[in-house]
């Protein structure tokens, strides 16, 4: 399994999501942000940091990034993409998925590990855990509140394509406490906390993250 990480100017969190490919067995391939090449990998990580700075808004500028392009193109076509905080953010503006992350409701930047529910188990990326079950990983960002009008909720909620809901407090204000959510038909996740800085409890608060990599692992195969 080959799985494209990509870098952009302001990316941090590429060389964590390349570790954590490796921890499920799979081999991490660099992507740079302004080639056209998505090098043949069989999924793409989009990982998180602050892009291009932040500038204008969170993922606006990186969402027109050539590699980007190749990015919507192969997910059109099934493949299996994770985007993780700037991520997701920058999943949203290439209207991979809908709504938007915008500042966190008590305007401060939130760094903290964070319980999260798992609502469902059946996207390319969530297939290892339990329905229902809690899973504990670290949370880092400063525009996290994930935003959209009530028919987009409503959808999301019908047609259960919320992944992820904040446990407890709701840390950044995101409606109905979404922290993550997928596209139609499951290949496609976004979500604000950080599953790849939690695969081994030696160096973060659980390996409860891992989860996330190893059931691409199962849907590859399966593929």
């Amino acid at each position: 399994m080959r799985v494209g990480v990509i870098t952009f100017p302001g990316t941090l969190d590429d060389v964590d999501a390349e570790r954590a490919v490796r921890y499920a067995g799979g081999e991490a391939v660099k992507l740079w942000h302004a080639d056209h090449d998505l090098k043949g990998v069989d999924a793409v990580i989009v990982p998180g940091g602050f892009s291009y700075g932040d500038y204008l808004r969170c993922g606006a500028i990186a969402r027109f990034a050539p590699v980007m392009t190749e990015v919507v193109d192969a997910a059109k076509k099934g493949m299996p993409v994770l985007g993780i905080c700037n991520g997701f953010q920058i999943l949203c503006e290439a209207h991979l998925l809908p709504g938007a992350l915008v500042r966190n409701h008590k305007l401060h930047f939130v760094c903290r590990d964070q319980w999260l529910k798992v609502e469902n188990n059946s996207t390319a990326w969530t297939s290892r855990y339990d329905q229902g079950a809690e899973i504990l990983v670290p949370l880092k960002s400063g525009e996290g509140g994930y935003q959209a009008d009530q028919s987009t909720l409503d959808e999301l909620e019908g047609e259960g394509r919320v992944v992820f809901r904040y446990v407890g407090e709701n840390p950044n204000g995101s409606r109905n406490d979404i922290a993550g959510i997928t596209s139609a038909n499951g290949r496609v996740v976004g979500l604000m906390p950080h599953p790849e800085h939690a695969i081994d409890a030696l160096t973060g608060p659980t390996d409860d993250g891992l989860g996330m990599f190893l059931s691409l692992v199962d849907s590859v195969v399966k593929a």
